[in-house]
């Protein structure tokens, strides 16, 4: 995959932070753990908008029988199997 060299700027809290889970060990620079970050946020918003769409078809459907909860549950599971969680 090509990688595109940025610049960003930080507030020192938040260099702080970075900082702080470099010497965790878990990551060996500050560019794979934004990289970590942005996977985590999209993922989330797989998630969010897989959510939506079903809501929505459930809302169009004009009933369902499940609760939000288990609407929710049921969408986490689809994308577990689907590997998009």
């Amino acid at each position: 995959m090509a990688m595109v060299k940025k610049s960003i700027t930080v507030t020192d809290q938040q260099e702080q932070w970075i900082q702080a889970q470099l010497a965790t060990g878990n990551y060996a620079s500050d560019s794979e753990l934004l990289r970590d970050l942005i996977r985590k946020e999209q993922m989330r918003t797989a998630e969010i908008e897989a959510i939506r769409m079903k809501l929505i078809e459930a809302e169009q459907s004009g009933f369902s029988d499940r609760s939000p909860n288990e609407i929710l549950a049921s969408v986490k599971e689809e994308a577990l199997r689907n590997g998009k969680l």
